[in-house]
């Protein structure tokens, strides 16, 4: 049982005052629109991805380039100074094989995984990401690797715009 407030009396309604029309009800789909935003530094990376390159911020004080970039740097607490791209080659740093694939079935062939560290950012600055064009008995860490990245026309804006992370080849780099 419910106490009533004398002042706002009120009586519970319930599914049958619907159902016979003493409640006004309607029901209504707005046509919305809507836009967010990732922020400023991630929007710039993801839009940069699309076409085909690396950014990442300076931070003048710590002497740092952070990647993926951030507006303020998390070592000395102020803004970051200025934009810069890295290369899309880099370092294995750590690596995962795994036997269940991204809706978490098992597979017979491994999904390889790990963090990449990216050339021209500060050491340890880097991304997880896929590997491809090894097997699980190739991949190491410190491997050098370069991006694969998808053909321009189907990318969107996205850190899977770059297929994967393969080894890098003599010459290249």
């Amino acid at each position: 049982m419910t106490s009533r407030i004398p002042k706002w009396p009120g009586v519970e309604l319930g599914q049958k005052e619907i159902e016979t029309g003493k409640v006004t009800s309607v029901r209504y789909r707005p046509d919305a629109k809507f836009a967010w935003s990732a922020g400023e530094a991630m929007s710039r990376f993801l839009a940069e991805l699309q076409e085909g390159r690396l950014i990442a911020r300076t931070c003048k004080s710590c002497e740092r380039i952070l990647f993926p970039p951030r507006m303020f740097c998390e070592e000395c607490y102020r803004p970051t100074d200025a934009w810069v791209y890295v290369r899309d080659t880099g370092t294995i740093e750590t690596y995962s094989i795994s036997y269940l694939d991204t809706n978490a079935r098992r597979i017979t062939e491994p999904i390889l995984v790990g963090v990449v560290s990216i050339d021209g950012a500060s050491p340890k600055m880097g991304v997880m990401h896929y590997f491809g064009e090894m097997t699980k008995d190739e991949v190491r860490i410190g491997m050098r690797v370069k991006a694969k990245w998808k053909p321009k026309e189907g990318r969107v804006g996205s850190v899977l715009d770059i297929e994967y992370f393969r080894p890098l080849r003599e010459g290249e780099g």
